[in-house]
């Protein structure tokens, strides 16, 4: 019996309208029909750009489950999210960030079944940080493609960070999954079949985003339940003021080589497996 696709459950912030298109459109091609979106704004994003990012979605034929304005605390996103997954119902679910894009070891309905037959109820994934040839956090034009405009990737987050690099890519609609999509408690995918998530997170107004981020969670204008979050981005921001605006790309610890979407990076399967049942979390980072 052929499964049904998974539900994309997904929560937008104010991104620009070009990653929302390229996002959605990537997630057709694998078979996606069902967009389980809400949309979230800070209160310092401007009306137009909401009504402008909330217009393209129409234009993708997608239409909001809620679009909600105010502080990104910390729970935000998982809040959202869950009740996304609420109202998408029983079957699989697939779990995206807006700057993830999945690329999967076999066609998304074969990764289901294996997943099925082999009693599993998650199926994990690991990030690789996407950027600029040269390091620089840049814009990047829709008819250039994400691909062309951030052909490396690399180990970022967990090597120079220090965050989470795991991601439960797809989950049962009875599995709770814990916040920022990286654990499914009580639950280990198979780490012989992880997926890419490939994360465009690097891009021109990320520091800003990063600076208000550590401010807004500083103050307690924004609530947090650890400091990770908070840490995470200083340490991003630490780095960029030692590289002159740069993320240095050459640092052999990062790993960056270049990829693309349209299959696994060569060597795909070992090094994630050993990434993932490597990796433990920083003891500051007051994850368990």
């Amino acid at each position: 019996m052929t499964p049904v696709p998974p539900a994309l459950v997904a929560v937008i912030g104010p991104v620009e309208p070009a990653l929302l298109i390229s996002w959605t459109a990537h997630y057709r091609v694998l078979g996606i029909t069902d967009f389980r979106l809400a949309f979230h704004f800070p209160d310092h994003v401007p009306t137009a750009w909401r009504d402008q990012l909330l217009a393209t979605a129409a234009e993708l034929g997608i239409t909001p489950a809620t679009v909600s304005a105010g502080p990104w605390h910390e729970h935000t996103n998982t809040d959202l999210r869950d009740a996304l997954r609420e109202q998408a119902g029983p079957g699989w679910h697939l779990l995206a960030d807006s700057d993830e894009l999945h690329t999967f070891p076999a066609p998304l309905e074969k990764v289901i079944v294996t997943a099925e037959r082999a009693g599993r109820v998650v199926v994990g994934g690991l990030m690789l940080d996407r950027v600029a040839p040269d390091g620089r956090l840049a814009h990047w034009r829709p008819e250039t493609g994400l691909d062309r405009a951030f052909p490396l990737g690399g180990h970022l987050t967990h090597r120079l960070l220090r965050g989470d690099p795991r991601k439960i890519v797809l989950a049962r609609s009875e599995v709770s999954v814990a916040s920022g999509n990286h654990r499914a408690p009580g639950q280990r995918p198979d780490p012989d079949t992880l997926a890419c998530v490939h994360h465009f997170k690097w891009r021109s107004g990320v520091l800003d985003d990063l600076r208000r981020r550590v401010e807004n969670f500083a103050s307690g204008t924004w609530a947090e339940h650890t400091p990770a979050v908070r840490d995470e981005a200083g340490r991003l921001l630490d780095h960029i003021s030692q590289h002159h605006g740069r993320i240095d790309v050459a640092d052999p610890r990062l790993g960056f080589r270049r990829v693309d979407l349209d299959g696994l990076p060569a060597g795909w399967a070992a090094e994630a497996r050993g990434i993932v049942t490597g990796w433990r979390p920083p003891a500051a980072n007051g994850h368990r």
